[in-house]
């Protein structure tokens, strides 16, 4: 095969190359790690139960270069975008993250889970498993995936909608989009609630 074609092709795949990097990357936090895993890690319907009836709830939205979070009332009515956190490494990123959960007496985080549109995981998926693996090696804090598919195209049509900047726009889309799945965990947490009485 043509060489220049196979170059043309690489070239054209950043995005995967950058998730796969951020794959080998959370791997390599890991196994430096000491500490064994102590917080639960699941689906939303399966940790639900370990959130308590009452505290707020941190949503992340992890990107390659960025994590957007939001966070809930203690009530988990609303969430709303707290801080679009520039991603350094591992251990600067998750101190920050632990630092807001304290701050907000949170009860659990719900991580947006990256599935591809036919529900397959592909790179992002993977990495985004090893990041909360990792991080859940530094907390006792309960780490929920939500489905977050098309979450960031629907906040960014929203604030299209109400004629913000492109340059605020970036500024601030991460963590709406945090806010978004978040939102999304806490309609399906009342929705649990209520099948439950």
């Amino acid at each position: 095969e043509d060489t220049g074609l196979r170059r043309r092709r690489k070239a054209g795949r950043p995005h995967r190359r950058r998730a796969r990097a951020a794959v080998l990357d959370e791997r390599h936090d890991m196994r430096s790690s000491a500490p064994p895993m102590t917080a639960p890690l699941g689906n939303l319907v399966d940790i639900a139960p370990l959130f308590g009836p009452r505290g707020s709830l941190l949503g992340l939205d992890l990107g390659t270069r960025t994590i957007g979070v939001a966070s809930s009332d203690p009530d988990r009515r609303l969430a709303s975008g707290v801080e679009t956190i520039a991603r350094k490494s591992f251990t600067k990123d998750a101190e920050r993250l632990l630092a807001l959960a304290k701050e907000r007496n949170a009860a659990g985080l719900v991580l947006g889970h990256p599935l591809n549109m036919d529900g397959s995981s592909g790179p992002r998926a993977q990495a985004t498993r090893a990041f909360a693996r990792n991080l859940s090696r530094v907390t006792e804090l309960p780490i929920a995936f939500w489905d977050e598919r098309l979450s960031t195209a629907a906040v960014e049509r929203d604030l299209i909608a109400t004629d913000m900047s492109r340059a605020r726009r970036a500024a601030v889309i991460d963590q709406h989009a945090a806010a978004f799945i978040l939102q999304g965990a806490l309609d399906r947490l009342a929705r649990l609630a209520d099948q439950s009485r």
